[in-house]
């Protein structure tokens, strides 16, 4: 894929084997740069949006007792035990005219309202896409704090609120990092998500890269999109690999 990225598009869609570097330079178009924004604000959403729902979930199973923990670490699992096509056409179901939402509506005397083929709609999926890959770290790293730090700091005269913003929140970086990572770079390159529940409607540069491929038959430029996507979910790799000090000078 990548020695076909520097080479031309045939006149019907083949491969003309012309080393170019314009697929690369098709990269800066000002239409292409807006996808690869909309889809960087997509996938800071679902990153932010799944800390701040994994977060208490993930200190309620850290603080659970051993018994309870495992059948709630099993709940967060179970979505994985069904594919992730199938999972989204479930969302489909509920977010359709005729679905699940409409449908209680409905029954409540309200007018239907359009959900499908929306920017909401692809955020929803997004987020319970990969909220268990935000969970499932922050509960890794939350363990390793000793339930005694929040003790301590409450006998200090700290509000339980307070406790959990300046003592356990910094200690479990680790799994904010982590979390963040593994939720932040599916979420760039979604595919499935946006294709199903945006329609046409939220094109991201997974829909954007299949689109070159199958619909185009530009393999170059869908090749080069895929390498530039590559290049900056490195970049940022590199930037969170970075000492917090080295991250506050940048």
């Amino acid at each position: 894929m990548f020695v076909v990225s520097w080479i031309s598009r045939g006149p019907y869609g083949g491969l003309d084997w012309t080393w170019t570097g314009e697929n690369y330079v098709r990269l800066l178009d000002s239409l292409v740069l807006g996808i690869f924004l909309k889809s960087f604000g997509y996938a800071l959403g679902t990153t932010l949006v799944c800390g701040l729902l994994g977060f208490p979930l993930a200190y309620c199973i850290a603080r659970s007792s051993k018994s309870w923990q495992q059948w709630l670490l099993i709940l967060v699992m179970i979505p994985f035990w069904t594919n992730f096509l199938v999972r989204t056409y479930a969302w489909v179901l509920i977010f359709r005219a005729d679905g699940v939402v409409n449908g209680f509506l409905k029954i409540l005397g309200q007018d239907p309202i359009s959900l499908l083929f929306t920017d909401f709609s692809v955020c929803v999926g997004l987020v319970y896409g990969y909220l268990p890959f935000m969970v499932l770290p922050l509960v890794s790293a939350l363990e390793r704090i000793p339930i005694q730090v929040e003790e301590a700091a409450r006998d200090l005269f700290a509000t339980r609120l307070e406790a959990l913003w300046h003592v356990v929140v910094p200690l479990s970086r680790p799994g904010w990092v982590a979390g963040s990572v593994l939720v932040f770079i599916p979420s760039l390159g979604a595919f499935i998500t946006p294709y199903l529940l945006g329609g046409g409607q939220s094109l991201m540069i997974g829909t954007l890269i299949q689109q070159e491929f199958l619909v185009a038959r530009d393999w170059p430029f869908g090749a080069a999109l895929s390498f530039g996507l590559m290049a900056v979910i490195l970049m940022l790799w590199g930037w969170l690999g970075r000492k917090p000090e080295e991250q506050s000078m940048i």
